[in-house]
């Protein structure tokens, strides 16, 4: 059973990292975006792709690892619960969001903010596109909130 606590320390230690890391980033863009400083402005969104490399990448690929080798580990099928089923769906559904809608938007915009980051003017298709993020990043939130508590809750 030692392996199987280890992958699933894993897999919680991976949504700590991701869960985390979605909403605190969200939090302190805004924040970030409301001072109207170009100069932090432009400092918030290197950020922004700094912590998906750093955190949400490394707590994605946690969260499968432990998940996955501890429902392995045990004999547990992978599709054989419903809210297994339904976890592995919306999790499918947040990463298109994130990797289709949010990154692009991410990479024009840390372009668009190395432009102002000493001090310009921020753009009206920045801060367009910080709208469109932040939108998004919400509907992204959702999904993941749902499997928490579908993991918590195992329904039937």
């Amino acid at each position: 059973m030692t392996v199987y606590y280890l992958l699933l320390f894993l897999h919680y230690t991976g949504i700590i990292l991701l869960v985390g890391n979605i909403t605190v980033t969200a939090i302190w863009k805004v924040f970030a975006n409301r001072s109207d400083n170009p100069v932090i402005v432009a400092f918030g969104q290197r950020l922004v792709t700094g912590t998906d490399f750093g955190l949400t990448i490394p707590g994605i690929a946690l969260t499968m690892i432990g998940g996955y080798g501890a429902a392995w580990w045990i004999g547990w099928p992978l599709f054989g619960e419903v809210w297994l089923i339904w976890s592995q769906a919306l999790f499918v559904l947040a990463g298109s969001i994130w990797l289709g809608i949010l990154v692009p938007i991410q990479i024009r915009q840390a372009r668009l903010a190395h432009a102002f980051a000493d001090g310009g003017t921020i753009s009206a298709e920045y801060r367009r596109l910080s709208r469109r993020w932040i939108t998004w990043g919400l509907i992204s939130t959702v999904p993941m909130v749902a499997i928490l508590w579908l993991m918590i809750a195992k329904p039937a």
